[in-house]
Formats: structure tokens, C-alpha cells, sequence
């Protein structure tokens, strides 16, 4: 079965992921934070075993594991390919992680919540996510009681997410806007929005990839429809943004533009040794050339999973050994070579055939 991050997405440009997360608590525990080693232990396997038949409510195949029996580097994986966060990485307590087949459903246990119900898709499918995830949640439900307050709602571990508990969040492709001049100010006003806006792999000019998320500010004061609508319009809004830039370099530079797609497929395709850095900048340059046209692959290619691909831990877990910085450069060359698909004759080319 596919993973979700490589399924390739068939709809628009740039806007390379949908993220749907619900946190809730059981009423009869405390707080995660608040809880012993055995009373941590004892929420997991009764949480687990309510659970334990998730298959009937979506047909999945899920795999039912504790994090701390994971060795370090398949933790990182997963943070890599976003299934836990930081803090769930690094808890020392028992986290229990259940994850479908296909990795686009997963649910962690006594992370920094009790329950984190986590839904991700390709491309922008904000609504159906949520509308999977809503059904998710009446089912935990009616084997769980939350702690829930009629005025605040569903109470949790960090204020921040009080209220719906929902992040809903888009990843996008945005190599053009964030070259822009006003693209910082641009972030600093998404709050007037309602949503932020933050680098996937860094901030600024650090953020290599080009890859952005938006998501909601607010959990407290708004439906969940309200979060999903915000968050899908201002998507959307940053999606046309990009566009018209990308548009505007089109009609004045299609030449270098060709040429950049091009240089950057020869350089991936053919390198021996390649840093994060390079890759992922490279890797940006491809996407844009795919998704504007400049470049065909002859296969479906999901660049986002290559993007994944080439991180540390997964790359690390690939080779089976530890490496060294060296090691992993070529390493990841190696897997670049590999992976990436042949491109089609280029327009100058056929022409010149016919």
C-alpha cells in the first residue's frame, strides 16, 4: 500500500498537503504532565484496548505499538515524516502510537494529551479530513468520556488548544512569494487572519524547501467549520499569490526558468554527494518546474515524498548503519539516482526528431 506523502496529487499547484488534528482528554486521569509512571502506563493499555477494534470504523489496517520499545532512530522517522512532535519524541513516559497501514491516520496516547487523533492527505481535502475525523472522534467518544466544560469546551494540557482541540493546517510550495520582499510582513499579518504562518524546515531564509504551513491561531470561539473555512481560504489566497508570480516569470523568463528546472533535474539525477541543504533546494526547483509545465516526468512522481525521503533518520533507516555527515550525503545521491523517474524529451528535442 501507498503512504499517503507518496500518493501524487492531482489537484492544485503548490499546495502539497491537508492536516486535520484533534487533542482530547479522558475525564478520570489527570493531565499527562500530572500523571505517575504506573498511572501513565495504566491510561496507555486502557486507551489501547477501547481501541482496539479502530479497523471497524474505517476499514484500515492499524499497527499498535509503545514508543519507547522503538529504537531511537525509528522515533526520529517519525518525526520526520510528522506522526509525533518534538515533545512526544523526547517523553520519556509510555506514549502509545497507533497508525494506519498507510500512515494518513494515526492516534498517540499519552503524548502531550491523552488522545491526538491525527488525519493527513495530499493536496487541499481540509473538509473531507475533518469530516473523517469527526467520526474518528464520536467513536473514542462512546468508549471514553472527555473532559469537557460547557463554557470552554474540550479541556486540555495547553491553553492554546482549548476550546475545539482542532489544528487544521495546509502545507504549501511557495518558492517565488517567500523571495519576495514583503513575504515577512506578509507572515506577521496572518494573525489578522486568524492562522500563522511558519517554514516547514527552518524560518526565512533558512527554510529550505521553500515548504510553508498555515494553520489556525484560534481553537477557542470559533466551530470547527469556521477553523476549516479560515484555513482553506487563506490557503488558497497564498496559492493564487504564488501563481501570479509564478505566472509574471513565466511570460518574462521562461528560458531561465527551463533552464533552472533542467539544471536542477541533472544535478539530483546524477550527483554523488548531496547535502540536506542542496537537495532540498533543488528539490524546490524541480517541483516548480513540474507543476508550471517546464518538465514531464514519465511517471507519476510525488516530490514531497523525496523531500521526506532525504531527511536524516529515514535516510539513516534506509542504509541500516549509522552514518557520518559524509556517509549520509552520498547516501542521499544514492537514493535521489534511485527514486527519481526519468524526465520525457524536452519540446527542442522532438521537434528536432519530427
Amino acid at each position: 500500500m501507498l503512504k499517503w506523502f507518496e500518493q501524487v496529487s492531482e489537484g492544485q499547484p503548490n499546495i502539497v498537503s491537508s492536516r486535520v488534528r484533534l487533542v482530547r482528554n479522558w475525564e478520570q486521569y489527570h493531565f499527562p504532565k500530572a500523571l505517575s509512571a504506573r498511572e501513565s502506563e495504566e491510561l496507555v493499555k486502557r486507551l489501547e484496548y477501547g481501541l482496539k477494534d479502530l479497523k471497524e470504523l474505517d476499514g484500515n489496517g492499524y499497527e499498535y505499538v509503545y514508543l519507547e520499545e522503538l529504537d531511537e532512530l525509528s522515533r526520529r522517522a517519525l518525526r520526520e515524516r510528522r506522526i509525533i512532535n518534538s515533545s512526544i519524541l523526547e517523553k520519556k513516559e509510555t506514549v502509545g502510537l497507533i497508525v494506519s497501514e498507510d500512515e494518513s491516520v494515526s492516534v498517540v496516547l499519552n503524548g502531550d494529551d491523552h488522545i491526538r487523533m491525527q488525519l493527513l492527505s495530499p493536496g487541499l481535502h481540509l473538509n473531507e479530513l475533518w469530516k473523517r475525523a469527526d467520526q474518528m472522534d464520536d467513536y473514542v467518544n462512546a468508549r471514553f468520556s472527555y473532559a469537557f466544560d460547557e463554557k470552554y469546551g474540550y479541556l486540555t494540557s495547553f491553553p492554546t488548544n482549548v476550546g475545539t482541540g482542532m489544528r487544521a493546517s495546509v502545507t504549501l510550495h511557495l518558492p517565488s512569494l517567500s523571495m519576495g520582499k514583503k513575504f515577512q510582513s506578509l507572515i506577521g499579518d496572518m494573525s489578522r487572519f486568524g492562522v500563522t504562518l511558519r517554514g516547514v524546515y527552518g524560518e526565512g531564509n533558512e527554510n529550505y524547501g521553500a515548504l510553508y504551513e498555515v494553520s489556525n491561531q484560534k481553537t477557542l470561539g470559533l466551530s470547527e467549520q469556521e477553523i476549516i473555512d479560515v484555513v482553506a481560504r487563506v490557503a488558497n489566497q497564498l496559492n493564487r499569490q504564488e501563481c501570479q508570480v509564478r505566472e509574471l516569470a513565466l511570460e518574462n523568463h521562461r528560458l531561465e526558468r527551463e533552464d533552472e528546472a533542467y539544471k536542477s533535474y541533472g544535478v539530483l539525477k546524477y550527483a554523488r554527494r548531496l547535502s540536506n541543504k542542496d537537495a532540498m533546494m533543488f528539490l524546490s526547483q524541480l517541483m516548480s518546474g513540474a507543476d508550471d509545465g517546464l518538465i514531464h516526468f514519465k511517471e507519476p512522481c510525488s516530490i514531497y515524498r523525496l523531500m521526506l525521503g532525504i531527511q536524516t533518520a529515514n535516510l539513516q533507516k534506509l542504509s541500516r548503519r549509522p552514518l557520518n555527515k559524509e556517509e549520509l550525503d552520498v547516501a542521499r545521491a544514492g537514493y535521489l539516482r534511485v527514486e527519481l523517474p526519468e524526465i520525457e524529451e524536452d519540446e527542442y528535442r522532438r521537434t528536432e526528431h519530427d
